[in-house]
């Protein structure tokens, strides 16, 4: 008999409500890897908030190289009401991110059935598409500086960086996961070469050149403003959306409320590369209020599994968390609000698990 087929994750909860919504995904995501006849084994890492209030640490050199190993991380949530803005964001998650490399920001923009959008009219079939963000370069890449800091000369810089390498990468990703996404296959890249007329316009003239190698694919064009509007008048126009990494991260929060908001938005920060390293999370904060108190909603880090076990090569278990994922939120929960889905964080993860076997 041949071995199962293993995967190794490394998990780590974070900060406030993180830990318990981490908890529920991976009972879930054992529970799939049982259905489905493989293994996966979990190894914590505490990294966070409280180990930077103790030791002073954010991610030490050796717990990094040890990240490294693993092909995939499931984190929760990083976050503390202690810790002064931007340490922890930078410290540890754009740490993560651009040292491992995860170039390909994820964003599945899916209206659960039973979930409610602020959009009228507008249901499940109609709020169905992916957003795949840069996520190594741009403003974020962190280059800048202050003169004069202050006084009321100051001067404060913040430069955007774009490498044809890293426009090419990214768009040719999502060329690929455009065309075996679905049957639509329309590619759209945001951007605003119209007043951004120098990195823009490398990302444009790199999508065209890119764009030749995929006749199959059609192609379209918005600047970010537009696609906002876009966005919510007509969501059900797109189907995955390439875009720069600031205005990625603009967007995809735009996407979070239309699918019902961030209790159920998951993401993935992705290494293609053989041996890469990815990161998935769901997309809302670590929420230190309802710390403990076994109401915050785990179906973003339920999703954020599913997407895992997608990427990973588990690709039959990771659509089948989806489906279940989807069967609770359509026939069980009354709500996606913290302390209003009619089960604690804990049953909701018992449903998604009960949902597994027949979905």
């Amino acid at each position: 008999m041949a071995d199962k087929k293993l995967l190794r994750v490394a998990v780590i909860g974070g900060d406030g409500t993180g830990p318990e919504v981490t908890a529920e995904a991976v009972k879930v995501l054992k529970a799939a890897a049982e259905l489905e006849n493989f293994e996966i084994q979990f190894r914590e890492f505490d990294l966070g908030g409280e180990r930077y209030l103790k030791t002073g640490e954010i991610l030490p050199e050796e717990v990094f190289q040890e990240l490294k190993t693993f092909p995939a991380i499931l984190l929760g949530a990083i976050g503390h009401p202690d810790v002064p803005p931007g340490v922890l964001e930078r410290g540890l998650l754009l740490e993560l991110r651009f040292r491992m490399d995860q170039y390909i920001n994820l964003r599945p923009v899916k209206l659960y059935p039973g979930v409610e959008t602020p959009l009228r009219d507008k249901g499940p079939n109609d709020i169905d598409f992916v957003v795949v963000r840069e996520n190594t370069e741009d403003l974020y890449a962190g280059v800048g500086g202050f003169l004069k800091k202050g006084t009321p000369d100051e001067v404060a810089t913040q430069t955007a960086i774009f490498t044809r390498k890293g426009c090419e990468r990214c768009i040719r990703w999502a060329f690929e996961y455009t065309r075996k996404r679905n049957a639509k296959k329309r590619l759209t890249l945001v951007a605003k070469t119209n007043v951004l007329t120098y990195g823009h316009d490398l990302w444009w003239r790199t999508f065209q050149e890119v764009a030749k190698e995929y006749p199959d694919i059609q192609t379209d064009y918005n600047h970010v403003d537009a696609c906002c509007m876009w966005m919510v008048k007509n969501p059900e126009y797109y189907d995955v959306i390439v875009t720069t990494n600031m205005f990625g991260d603009i967007i995809t929060d735009l996407a979070a409320i239309l699918q019902g908001g961030m209790g159920v938005a998951a993401g993935g920060n992705i290494n293609p590369e053989p041996g890469g390293t990815s990161m998935f999370e769901p997309m809302g904060g670590s929420a230190p209020k309802y710390t403990g108190k076994g109401v915050i909603n785990p179906i973003a880090a339920i999703a954020a599994g599913g997407m895992l076990l997608e990427q990973a090569g588990f690709a039959s278990a990771g659509a089948k968390i989806n489906r279940a994922i989807q069967a609770v939120t359509g026939t069980k929960m009354k709500s996606q609000a913290a302390g209003k889905m009619g089960y604690s964080t804990s049953e909701i993860g018992d449903l998604v698990v009960e949902a597994l076997a027949s979905v």
